[in-house]
């Protein structure tokens, strides 16, 4: 069976709720105010089942005060039964409820003339023209003309045939979308705890699923399902549901926030949009105050024009900027309502097209040839607007996971995706897609660096890896800066670890460098096992500090000179040392020979303060083997 959500649509008193209470058997008006003054307040639900098709109706308030609870309403529904009394015509909300469904693109619905007993042929007739008139040029032009009378039973079966032929027509929602239901209702039932309803706009809920409540981003697990007012183990997308969760309290929910898998939307206050203006309408103004409804939400926020103009006219479609002023959940593709913050009347509406913007302001002419580079279309891929969203992105990238919450994939689709996207210039690195176009850049940065470092500071191996990051790749993440390195040392470039060099670059003293060089491994050479401290040094080579320091590292990376703990030698002299010892052994005539801190002492004329770093280099070179107090030459 499909599954089908109606809404209702029209002016208060014309027969919305009566009409689906004849067609399902259940009042949709649950409140003792409703019921007492005859009107609806709050949405009121529905289901029943015609032919085939699963039939889930929503009851919207009529009068202009609830409008915004007709918005919360609208938001999932698959058709509309547009309303209108016989008796009364075409009103203002009639207009309005029409005008919200036109610009939310709900596909396609029924005209439904109510009371039809109470008019006659005649002004049945003028009805038709004035909603013919309202409807020209959109979704219901060709729609069905439906005239019923709750009272006499004239055209319910007519009408039921109509809701089941648009049931077998229904569009398919996502069910392999990532779940998402936005709350239109929330209560208690004694044994059960919280409850809540709506309709599940994409992907399946199931019992014992974790989800989470946003934008509070508080946990929740799924104790029960029902469908229909029948225990289900699970709802798919298009079905209304009721859900029955555990592990949080009645007043910590509320209508207008949204259950969804963790990580599979955007919780964002920034968003880019394309709007469209009513013709009847006043011109919206660049930084306009503006009432924004999604889903089941309103939230406040600020107009962005993009470009340079200063409003959108009346009638016009525009690409903006919506600066919100709380956090609303929000992904590519959704449809919005603005409506004027003072009077809060309907004024257009509108799609998201990036629902985190990375590039920056759109006053400019680049910044609105970058929305349009995003626009929605029906013929365009979303490939193309992935690929718009990782360049503006630079080297920080788009994370695969934002292709779910912020470009509107489905999860299944993602690795097909991300697949195509090489061709686009577009690669993968690590969890991050990022532009092979940002990559070739950062390369050509850090080669010009590492040049410049070796220009700088010729003495030195190399440029220290983190100060490289920090002044190529700061924003990115760490596995893009070593997928730049290990490109560039996969293709002979740089060479090197903790710093970064040329893979050409040697380290070559000249001039009055390469005397100072020679005068200090000339110093240590003469010191041999008795190394000269560093005053000594710096007197012998005649140079700086700083400068004799920086030509004593790279002798010790050239291994001329060799660190011992805190003691620097010549490695002639320390090579000697090996071969005394050695020979020490070759004479013993395979007898065990051994030395102890005060044998060596005395055998070279050391005083402990470098004996003990010397018998622990031999123990390190395999020379001698520490046994007790001695050593064992081997």
């Amino acid at each position: 069976m499909t599954n089908l959500v109606v809404g209702t649509a029209g002016h208060i008193d014309h027969g919305k709720s009566t009409l689906v209470r004849v067609l399902t058997g259940i009042d949709p008006d649950r409140l003792k105010e409703e019921k007492a003054r005859g009107i609806t307040i709050e949405l009121g639900f529905a289901h029943t089942t015609i032919g085939d098709t699963r039939v889930a109706f929503v009851d919207v308030p009529g009068h202009e005060r609830f409008v915004r609870t007709m918005l919360a309403g609208v938001g999932g529904i698959d058709c509309v039964l547009l309303i209108v009394a016989a008796d009364e015509s075409v009103m203002p909300q009639t207009r309005e409820h029409f005008e919200i469904c036109r610009l939310l693109q709900i596909p396609c619905g029924l005209v439904v003339l109510t009371k039809a007993d109470a008019a006659d042929a005649e002004t049945r007739a003028l009805v038709r023209q004035d909603v013919a008139e309202l409807v020209k040029g959109s979704f219901l032009e060709s729609a069905a003309v439906i005239e019923v009378s709750a009272t006499t039973g004239e055209g319910l079966d007519r009408l039921r045939d109509a809701i089941a032929t648009l049931g077998k027509g229904n569009r398919l929602r996502p069910v392999e979308g990532a779940a998402r239901l936005p709350i239109d209702r929330v209560f208690t039932m004694k044994g059960f705890g919280t409850v809540i309803t709506g309709t599940l706009v994409a992907g399946r809920i199931a019992v014992d699923d974790e989800l989470v409540i946003a934008p509070s981003g508080r946990r929740v697990k799924v104790r029960g399902i029902q469908v229909h007012g029948a225990a289900a183990p699970l709802a798919s997308a298009g079905q209304r549901t009721a859900i029955n969760l555990g592990g949080i309290e009645v007043e910590q929910i509320s209508r207008g926030e949204t259950l969804a898998k963790p990580g599979t939307l955007s919780l964002t206050t920034r968003v880019d949009a394309a709007i469209d203006l009513l013709a009847t309408t006043a011109p919206l103004k660049h930084g306009a105050r503006v009432r924004v409804h999604h889903g089941t939400a309103e939230v406040l926020g600020r107009i962005s024009v993009a470009g340079t103009a200063p409003d959108v006219a009346a009638g016009a479609r525009a690409f903006v900027r919506l600066r919100l002023e709380r956090a609303a959940v929000l992904t590519r593709g959704d449809r919005f309502i603005i409506r004027a913050y003072s009077p809060p009347v309907t004024i257009g509406g509108g799609i998201v097209l990036d629902p985190a913007p990375t590039r920056p302001g759109v006053r400019s002419a680049e910044g609105l040839q970058s929305l349009a580079a995003i626009d929605r279309d029906a013929a365009r891929p979303v490939s193309e607007a992935v690929v718009s969203m990782v360049n503006a992105a630079g080297l920080a990238g788009l994370p695969r996971a934002a292709l779910i919450a912020r470009a509107g994939v489905a999860p299944a689709d993602t690795n097909r995706l991300v697949a195509s996207l090489g061709a686009n210039g577009v690669e993968a690195v690590g969890d991050r897609l990022v532009a092979s176009a940002h990559l070739s850049r950062a390369k050509d940065a850090l080669v010009k660096l590492v040049t410049a470092f070796h220009r700088a500071q010729p003495l030195s191996d190399g440029l220290p890896r983190e100060e490289a990051r920090e002044k190529v790749a700061s924003r990115a993440e760490a596995a893009v800066f070593e997928r730049i390195v290990g490109d560039l040392k996969q293709a002979g470039t740089l060479a090197g670890a903790d710093r970064l060099a040329l893979a050409s670059h040697k380290v070559a003293a000249t001039g009055e460098d390469a005397r100072i060089k020679d005068a200090i491994a000339a110093a240590y050479a003469a010191g041999g096992l008795k190394p000269p401290d560093a005053a000594t040094v710096q007197a012998a080579a005649g140079a700086a500090a700083a400068m004799v320091e920086t030509i004593t590292a790279v002798l010790i990376r050239e291994k001329v000179l060799i660190r011992l703990d805190t003691l620097t030698f010549h490695a002639s002299a320390l090579q000697v040392l090996k071969e005394e010892v050695r020979a020490l052994k070759a004479g013993s005539a395979g007898a065990a020979v051994t030395l102890d801190v005060a044998a060596f002492k005395d055998k070279y004329g050391l005083s402990r303060k470098f004996a003990i770093p010397l018998l622990e280099y031999l123990d390190r070179e395999r020379v001698t083997r520490r046994t007790g107090d001695a050593r064992l030459v081997i």
